[in-house]
């Protein structure tokens, strides 16, 4: 497995979500397993057929989760010195040319990847066009729409 770029804080993301499917679903899960259990035919038994479903995912899950943080690469984005650089975990002011809307992202890992918190996926176009660029310059960036054009106003490592 190739390594996984995280963030600090998406890796303590994981590592929560990880100890709540341990020590809470899991745990939950068998003891609905057992009751299920208990009622008697399982050939029919509605609650035992969703409770092991409901296992099976969180058993993948945590598979998931623990490959993640083992080839994870934790990268905390106050270290980083990129001399102005756009890279992974940066921050980025920038600036639509056509509507002169400013936004501002952190290019995160894809499990921690939020529109809504300003988070985008080091795979997502805008990231993809941005890596690599410093302040001052102008990327193209292709959307539903077309190509959409961002002047870079600042880079951080916040």
């Amino acid at each position: 497995m190739s390594s996984v770029p995280l963030t600090k804080f998406g890796a303590q993301l994981l590592k929560d979500e990880l100890h709540r499917l341990k020590y809470k679903d899991r745990p939950e899960v068998v003891n609905a397993i057992a009751e299920a259990r208990a009622q008697g035919d399982l050939s029919e038994n509605a609650e035992y057929d969703a409770a092991k479903e409901k296992q099976s995912f969180i058993e993948g899950r945590i598979a998931d989760i623990e490959g993640k943080l083992g080839a994870g690469q934790i990268i905390d984005p106050t270290t980083l010195d990129a001399e102005g650089r756009v890279v992974f975990a940066a921050t980025v002011d920038l600036e639509d040319l056509e509507s002169g809307e400013k936004v501002c992202y952190q290019i995160v890992g894809i499990d921690e990847a939020d529109l809504k918190e300003k988070k985008v996926s080091i795979t997502s176009p805008i990231a993809r066009a941005l890596i690599g660029k410093s302040a001052g310059d102008v990327v193209g960036v292709q959307a539903p729409s077309g190509v959409r054009e961002y002047e870079i106003l600042d880079v951080r490592y916040i």
